[in-house]
Parts: C-alpha cells; structure tokens; sequence
C-alpha cells in the first residue's frame, strides 16, 4: 500500500542544506528539543496510519508559543516545509511528515494555562492531551464534552486539526462545537488569536474555518474550550440484534421520533467478539450486532428515555436488553467500546475508514460494506458512532501480503465511495490527510476544491504547511513558480 501513496518530490535545494536548516533550528530551541539524528527520527517516520512511512528532516519540540513562532519563521524564510504533529494518532496519514519537511510536535505544550469555572471554560496549550482536560476539571463538577476512543493519548491540537468528536458528539457536538479561541502561528512566525472567552467573536468566522483544517492553515499553540457540567446521572444499556440491519434502522427510528441520548454506538458481531475477549465488559455473545445507547440527567428523565428507545427497540426485533446495574459495570461498557481499534490490533492488521452517512442510509450501507468487504475476500468489523452515522469499518488484512494490503484498500476506497453516494460523507472526524486525498473528486467538483484551495493558499501562498495531505496532487496551483514534481 505504501507503495501507492504519492508525496511531493522532496526540494533538492532544502535537502543540499539540511545541516545549515538544522544548525539555524538549534539556536532557537534547547539541545533535547531539537532531533535531527537519523535514528531518533524513527519514531516520527509515522503516526497511526502505518501504511505510510516518510522521515523528516528534522523534528522541532518548542515548548512555548514564542518558540514554536520562532522555528516558522526559520522555515517559511527557508522555504522549507512544516508538518505539525500532535500526539502522532492521527489515522489518515495527517502527521506524517516528508524528507524535505520539518515536523513541529507539539509534545512540550502541555500547560493547563486556566481554569475558569464563572465562565465554563478552560485554556490550554495545545499539546495537552484530551482526557486530562476533563480529569483537570472533573473535581469542581464539569468536564470537556469530544471524548475521541484514543483521548487518553491525542492531543487537543490534533483534535482541532481533525475536527474530531467521540461517542458523545451525539449530544455534544464534536471539537467545533466546543471551541472557543485559539491563538494560531501562521506560515510566516505571525502569530494570531480568533475568538476568546465569549460565545461568539465579531468579523468571518475563522475559527470555525480553522477547526478541521488539518493543519494547512497555521499551527495551533493554545485553546480555550468550553466546559459543561456534569449530569446528574447516566446509564448505558445494551440492545443486542440478530442482525445488523435490524440496529441500523433501530438507530434511524430513534433519532426520527425526536429522542436524544448522549450516546448510540454499534458494534457487529465480529466486533462484539473482539471487545468482549479483550475487555470482559460482558457484552451478549448470541446477536449479530449490538448498540450501546447512554442516557443522562435525573433518575426521572433517564426513565422515560429508555422507556421510549426499549418501544423502538422491540419494534426492531430486539433480543437482549440489559442496563448497566453499578459504575463499574458501566466503565466496563465502555471499556469495551473505547478499546475496540487496539483490540482488534491484537488479532489481525487493520484499516480503519472514516466514512458518515446520513441515518437513513445506515442499514443500506452496512450491508453494502459487508459485500464489498467479502467481494475482495477480506473479514470486517463495524465499530462506529452510530447515532450521528460517523462509520468505522475495521478492513482486516496482512499488511507483509501486498496484495492482501491492495485488496484492503481498494475495499476501504470503495467503502468511502459508497458512504458519499449515500448522501455522506468521507470522513467524519479522522480527517482526510493522505488516506482520502486522491477521493476528493469522488466528493466535490473542480469548483469547489478550487475554492477551498484558494481559502487555503490565502493563509500559506507558497503551500509550505502539510502540502502533500488533503487535496489531490494533480490540479494545484503551481507552488514557488513552478509545479512540483510527485514522488
């Protein structure tokens, strides 16, 4: 597979003066912050998309604001590219950086800078890791609503850049929705603040353009988020199925009869199989596809909520109800669906796709994905945020077979394919870095990549920030007065 993925043909004159780059880099940043040595590179070859690998020419850990303005300015004088890195979980390829790039991580930047509990809202560098804002607050009563499977580790940097959510966006909304401010460093060191503490900011709305930019626009260095308060109790209860279509339209019918819950997360069966082996949440073993819908607020709301879902469920043929009985319990539920991507990595190698379809295309494309996946004679799991239509299909494969890693993702590709002709979308959170790139025109025309380039170049004219991500290779403008070669 990796094979098949194109970058950039590496700028002959950066790597002529990669010794100067990194001696000039030196002088702004402190010895341990500063890796350019072939084998410490190694860890930076990739992130979570292990399809691809590429070695940087450096790699910058700035600890400050300042710091990090100082290393873009180096490069943007240069010439040289920047790729910005956040905890490297990214799994369409976003911070992987190139042979004539410089990758800012943003590992240094992990200060809580405030709290402020009148104003519900919290500011913190960017490398501050997701989970750790709520854990930060939790004790006075609040907590910071995305909760993406992997927020132990990724950061909020790299949550900005993806626009990711979580099994709780349903209710919540995903990073935009929960973004308040941040203070950018643009291509050229400069550096900018878009919104703040108050609910809305004069002029175009750039923070909203920011958030989900993948990186292209500027480097994130701080956020101010927004808090909300705790509920006053949640229960998560499980509906198992006999088959996943029969949950698909369950998820659909719930959503249509205007209920909301926090969470509604599928599994199928394969899936269920992987979770349950590995977290002994105590998953029912005999359906063929299970929901994990979470409720919340007081004992009463809770009540008639899943009085309403459990009518729906039955409808749809229902098998097994079960409502978690203690916390434990609970967390265990939830273990098991937030351990679902390194459980499965346990048996097989994997491609996770990102597609969103609308609800009520949810049992067509499930089943739809299931032939695709058999046509290239591969096994699936489907693990996803079900009731905002964010798909997760897990493509098992042999990633030392090439062929069985071509067939695996022309089956993904194919999956995306059918997600967008379904009304969706490519992706619903991880971003379209170098994995969905070249799907781009599959989703919009020549007019609109046009313009969304053009908003892009705005911000960095010679393409330096994360040039080989997002959109397709061909049909760019020409970059530094000359069109780049592919590699």
């Amino acid at each position: 597979m990796a094979d098949s993925i194109r970058f950039l043909a590496p700028d002959p004159a950066i790597l002529a003066q990669r010794e100067a780059i990194v001696q000039e880099l030196a002088g702004l940043l402190a010895p341990e912050r500063l890796i350019h040595r072939e084998r410490e590179l190694v860890p930076f070859e990739t992130d979570g998309f292990l399809a691809c690998r590429r070695r940087p020419l450096a790699v910058a850990l700035p600890q400050t604001t300042a710091e990090l303005a100082a290393v873009m300015a180096c490069c943007h004088r240069r010439k040289v590219k920047v790729v910005a890195r956040g905890a490297g979980t990214s799994l369409s390829g976003g911070a992987i950086g190139q042979e004539d790039a410089v990758i800012i991580g943003l590992s240094a930047m992990t200060k809580i800078l405030d709290i402020d509990l009148f104003n519900r809202t919290c500011t913190v560098q960017a490398g501050v890791t997701n989970l750790s804002v709520s854990e930060a607050v939790g004790p006075h009563g609040f907590f910071y609503a995305p909760d993406p499977s992997s927020q132990l580790a990724c950061t909020i940097g790299g949550n900005i850049a993806m626009n990711s959510g979580g099994a709780h966006c349903l209710k919540y909304g995903v990073t935009t929705n929960n973004l308040l401010g941040v203070k950018m460093v643009l291509a050229d060191g400069s550096v900018i603040e878009l919104g703040g503490k108050a609910l809305d900011a004069p002029g175009y709305d750039l923070l909203g353009l920011v958030c989900g930019s993948e990186g292209q626009l500027g480097i994130v260095t701080e956020a101010t988020l927004r808090l909300l308060a705790k509920p006053e109790g949640a229960r998560p209860v499980l509906f198992g199925f006999d088959s996943a279509e029969a949950a698909g339209t369950c998820v659909a019918d719930i959503i249509a009869a205007g209920i909301l819950p926090v969470a509604i997360e599928f599994m199928d069966k394969p899936a269920i199989e992987i979770c349950e082996a590995f977290a002994r949440a105590g998953y029912p073993m005999d359906v063929e596809a299970l929901l994990i819908i979470e409720v919340e607020g007081s004992q009463a709301e809770m009540e008639a909520m899943l009085s309403a879902i459990c009518d729906i469920a039955r409808q749809h043929g229902v098998k097994t109800i079960r409502e978690s009985q203690s916390a434990t319990e609970a967390a265990l539920i939830w273990k098991g669906r937030k351990s679902a991507f390194g459980a499965t990595g346990r048996i097989a190698d994997y491609i996770c796709m990102d597609g969103t379809v609308p609800l009520g295309q949810l049992a067509h494309v499930l089943k739809r994905t299931g032939e695709i996946v058999a046509g290239y004679g591969l096994r699936v799991a489907n693990v996803f945020h079900a009731g905002d239509g964010n798909m997760h299909p897990l493509i098992l494969y042999n990633i030392n077979d090439p062929q069985d890693a071509a067939r695996a993702e022309a089956a993904g590709n194919d999956i995306l394919r059918l997600c967008v002709d379904a009304g969706g979308c490519l992706t619903g959170e991880h971003g379209v870095g170098i994995e969905k790139r070249d799907l781009m025109r599959h989703q919009f025309g020549k007019a609109d990549l046009d313009q969304q380039m053009a908003v892009r170049a705005a911000f960095d004219p010679g393409w330096l920030l994360n040039p080989s991500k997002v959109f397709p290779l061909e049909g760019r403008p020409p970059l530094n007065g000359a069109k780049e070669q592919e590699a």
